[in-house]
């Protein structure tokens, strides 16, 4: 079972992009990235939404996957900017390793 922290979102934006709130979940990302699949960048985006802090830790080797080419990016009609709300996690994930 996930532990849910509300004000997670609001952490991460130390470490970079504080946007993933403006996602909606439309999958835009999803589909266009050319290198991952099982829903990634959304599922990671809906993880900070969520507050799922553990679910990212334990998912954090697909943020290397990432080449950050900045299609998802191009393509959010939002604006959420997903691509540096993923370079965020990786300097949480980063962060949390070293606090290890």
């Amino acid at each position: 079972m996930a532990l849910v922290n509300p004000e997670f979102a609001i952490e991460l934006a130390k470490h970079g992009n504080d946007t993933a709130l403006e996602c909606f979940n439309c999958g835009t990302c999803a589909a266009i990235c050319p290198l991952i699949s099982e829903h990634f960048p959304r599922r990671m985006i809906r993880y900070i939404q969520l507050g799922a802090k553990d679910r990212i830790l334990e998912n954090a080797q697909d943020l290397w996957r990432c080449l950050h080419c900045g299609l998802c990016t191009q393509t959010c009609p939002r604006g959420a900017d997903p691509g540096e709300v993923i370079l965020g996690l990786k300097r949480f994930v980063v962060a949390d390793w070293r606090r290890s």
